[in-house]
């Protein structure tokens, strides 16, 4: 449980972030029995990995559109907003924040313009290109 609260903290940095720890959150429900098998092994292996090899994310420039990537299927929504930055003189688009979670059976069903609708504020205020 100590180690999906330390790595919910940095979600924002990790793409896939709720796909990859469903298997985990499973066995923190008080009705499911704790069993550690071979895919929750390797889902853990993932996110440690992922915590170690995760990219610095850039300070937003709120001068500059922004780009928001949709993604839901049947386990998860995922989106990530994106800017183009300068590094080393050239223009580079690259992530800013990740967002994802879980989704419930009703929400599966769900088209990636439900999910847009969901984040239309965000859009609108930050000017971006979706």
């Amino acid at each position: 449980m100590s180690f999906l609260g330390f790595s919910s903290y940095y979600r924002k940095h990790l793409k896939d972030f709720a796909i990859l720890a469903k298997s985990l959150y499973i066995i923190c429900d008080q009705q499911t029995v704790f069993e550690m098998t071979q895919e929750r092994i390797e889902d853990y292996e993932k996110i440690r990995k992922a915590l170690t090899e995760a990219p610095s994310l850039p300070i937003p420039d709120w001068n500059v559109p922004f780009k928001l990537y949709i993604d839901a299927c049947g386990d998860g929504l995922w989106a990530a907003l994106h800017q183009v930055q300068i590094i080393d003189d050239q223009p580079t688009e690259g992530p800013v924040c990740y967002i994802s979670r879980q989704i419930k059976p009703t929400e599966a069903r769900w088209n990636a313009y439900v999910w847009y609708g969901h984040l239309r504020n965000y859009t609108i205020i930050l000017m971006a290109v979706v």
